[in-house]
């Protein structure tokens, strides 16, 4: 059995599949091609076990061997000390995948997140709360364009750090959100045509489809 266990949901409802976070350390797992077996938690019932591994009763985290990790930054920065496909080998290069990494969570998820949770519940509309939020992930998208368009990886090569920002990013461009940001929405489409995301993304759709299943035979 693997060392390496990603604990997600068992289920989810329609709306977030495809984008619950266990879907980045997936596609990590997947780049480094280190072997992994997938356990699961009740949606709709957090035990305690469950805020003894993350203590906001979300998903995902990881447990490598003994070790428990939380929180999808952490986990991948982990990931990153055991797959040279994560992580850039030279100091230089690793000071670049971590602070960009740190920027895809506190600079640009900061605006994105809230942004797209009124998206996704509808909620967006023609109100001061949605113009501010609007208006700070435009100006966040409009100092990521520049970088953008000016290399291909954040890090030189591809890394974690590419996997935080561009499904950061990805959320945004689901609403069509980038459609004024050229280079950021390329950025989205590079990373998300590797194969490792693909196989990622298609797992984790596949294993909700199969809860599904198993929940209308419960109920039949």
């Amino acid at each position: 059995m693997p060392d390496l266990t990603l604990t997600t949901f068992d289920w989810v409802p329609e709306m977030p599949r495809g984008y619950v976070r266990d879907l980045r350390v997936r596609w990590a797992l997947e780049e480094a091609g280190l072997p992994y077996r997938i356990a699961s938690v009740p949606f709709g019932d957090r035990t305690a076990a469950h805020f003894a591994h993350q203590p906001f009763g979300q998903v995902p985290w990881l447990t490598d061997g003994d070790v428990s990790i939380f929180e999808s930054g952490a986990i991948l920065l982990h990931l990153g000390q055991r797959s040279a496909a994560l992580m850039p080998s030279d100091q230089r290069g690793r000071g670049a995948a971590m602070e960009w990494v740190f920027a895809a969570l506190n600079s640009v998820e900061m605006a994105s997140l809230p942004w797209s949770i009124l998206k996704f519940t509808g909620n967006a509309g023609d109100t001061p709360a949605w113009k501010f939020l609007d208006d700070f992930l435009k100006l966040r998208l409009k100092h990521m364009e520049p970088v953008l368009a000016d290399r291909e990886w954040l890090a030189g090569s591809f890394s974690v750090a590419d996997i935080l920002m561009s499904d950061v990013l990805r959320v945004v461009d689901h609403f069509d959100g980038l459609a004024n940001s050229p280079a950021c929405r390329a950025y989205v489409a590079r990373a998300t045509a590797r194969p490792a995301f693909a196989k990622a993304h298609a797992d984790q759709l596949a294993h909700f489809a199969a809860a599904d299943r198993v929940r209308r035979v419960g109920g039949a």
